[in-house]
């Protein structure tokens, strides 16, 4: 049996949508604001525990991300789905597998790892390349499978994002969860005694795909962490103005925030 993991940091690669923040041609005053909290880079976590620093997507800004954290090490990678915004930055893995001279295991859904080969078809071809491609050994998981990762726990959580499913993960005292739409009450249940929580809030006004700040408050009550921090926000949340009408154990994320989850698992 895996053991459990105890005390995790989670660092903000990037707490924006799809598009980023500021978005391209926008003149709004989030896409123009000087408080670097509005800069949103697509979604992305590093989490560290043990000494293993694991990724959660590598989202189109993951070199800038990596760049600007100093990561200097990764030992796996977990893929919450296989939108463009989380996974395009997978060939930048690269330089890792060349500091560490070994494969870098990439775990995800089987429909997640489906597509993730079949866009990147040149990664996992059979053919002679002349050029050096990223090294990576697949893990599919299975919806209820928990993942050892060097001998701890990771749960996946299932989630809804409009008609499509997501996962989030749960590493000990901490759960990273994007791109919902709905937390099905088996994956509320795979959240109890949660310390630290990241829940998906991309706006005010509804979407079909993801969650609404309203929702995601709803959910932060039930779930009853003792933080809550909201990601993947749109330009249509300002930072300062969002928080200071939340409660004050509920946070947006922002770029380069780094968060320590601590107690029971």
């Amino acid at each position: 049996m895996a053991n459990e993991i105890g005390e995790v940091r989670l660092t903000v690669l990037g707490s924006g949508t799809s598009a980023g923040v500021p978005t391209i041609g926008c003149h709004c005053p989030v896409c123009t604001s000087p408080d670097p909290r509005d800069s949103r880079l697509r979604p992305s976590v590093l989490v560290q525990f043990q000494g293993y620093s694991v990724i959660v997507d590598t989202s189109p800004d993951f070199r800038a991300q990596i760049l600007r954290e100093r990561v200097e090490r990764i030992d796996a990678v977990l893929f919450t789905h296989a939108h463009a915004d989380h996974i395009m930055g997978l060939d930048d893995v690269r330089p890792f597998n060349f500091r560490q001279r070994g494969q870098i295991p990439v775990y995800g859904s089987e429909e997640t790892l489906a597509v993730i080969q079949r866009v990147f078809a040149y990664i996992f071809s059979d053919e002679p390349s002349e050029s050096w491609v990223p090294q990576l050994k697949v893990h599919a998981f299975a919806p209820d499978e928990t993942l050892d990762l060097f001998g701890y726990q990771v749960t996946p959580i299932r989630l809804k994002h409009g008609k499509g499913t997501v996962y989030g993960f749960r590493f000990g005292p901490l759960a990273y969860l994007t791109d919902h739409s709905e937390i099905p009450e088996e994956s509320l249940e795979k959240l109890k005694g949660v310390d630290v929580v990241f829940l998906d809030a991309l706006r005010h006004k509804p979407h079909p795909t993801h969650s609404t700040v309203a929702q995601s408050l709803a959910y932060a009550n039930r779930i009853a962490a003792r933080l809550t921090y909201f990601t993947h926000i749109s330009h249509d949340l300002p930072h300062e103005a969002t928080e200071s009408e939340l409660p004050s154990h509920v946070r947006l994320a922002y770029d380069g925030l780094q968060v320590t989850a601590r107690g029971n698992v």
